[in-house]
This record gives C-alpha cells, structure tokens and sequence, in this order.
C-alpha cells in the first residue's frame, strides 16, 4: 500500500518537473462523446413536474438543458410507459388498445417538449421498463 502511494506521488512530481503531458491518439481517437443528459424514468420519478407554476417549471429546465448554463445537459432521456410497476412507479402507456394511440398521456411526452424549448438539440432518448402486448388479430 505504502509502496504503489509513493509511487504515484512520484509520478506526480516527475509530470510536474516535466511540465508536459503527451496525449498519444495514435491507436484511434476512441468513441465520439454524445454528451451529458438527464433522465426521467424508473417509474414517476418526475410525476410532479408538470404540476409545479409555468415559472417554476421554466427555471427548472433552464437549470438542467440550457447551454452554457448551470448544468447545461445535451440529452434527454425518458421513459416509455407500459402501464406496469417498473420500480417506484408505474407509467401509462401510449397505447392500451390495438386502435389506441395517445402520445399526450402520461407526462413524458410533455417532459420532451419542455426539455426541447432550452436544449436547441433533437438528442432525446427514449426507452421502456417495461411494455404491454397487444393482441392483434390477423387473417390470412
């Protein structure tokens, strides 16, 4: 333990003696960096958002998506609901019923949009927990 200390607290001085660092990018330069994001799912972990004053909503946002300010994240990330217990929550789904479609329901749709108004980017991510199965009827 004493041993691989000394040894760093070596490598620190002898980096600082040098007064270089050399980055060696010969192998590639590695994967692009999409960015930092925020991320609501898990079952209602922001369910109370849409509930708060315009005002209160809009500084919120800002906080977390506008550039260049505070924690200025690039993506989105929400969760798609299945209608069923993901962990803390359950989330509605976009669809209970073969001929039922309805992106309004729930409040991850509105998250999106809200998000999208200080982002100035299409980098949104969504995902599901989990997922009804609809029962389609085919005939041949």
């Amino acid at each position: 333990m004493e041993s691989s200390i000394l040894l760093f607290l070596g490598s620190l001085l002898l980096h600082a003696a040098i007064g270089q660092y050399n980055v060696d990018d010969s192998g590639g330069t590695g994967p692009k960096f999409d960015g930092i994001g925020g991320l609501s799912g898990g079952g209602a972990t922001s369910r109370l958002l849409p509930s708060y004053s315009t005002e209160a909503v809009s500084q919120i946002f800002d906080l977390l998506f506008k550039p260049n300010f505070a924690a200025s994240l690039q993506i989105c990330k929400v969760e798609i609901g299945g209608d069923g217990q993901s962990t803390d929550g359950t989330e509605s789904s976009h669809m209970h019923s073969q001929d039922d479609e309805n992106y309004h329901r729930g409040y991850e749709w509105w998250i999106m949009t809200e998000a999208k108004k200080v982002t100035y980017t299409n980098v949104v991510i969504v995902f599901s927990y989990g997922y009804k199965l609809i029962k389609l009827s085919w005939s041949l």
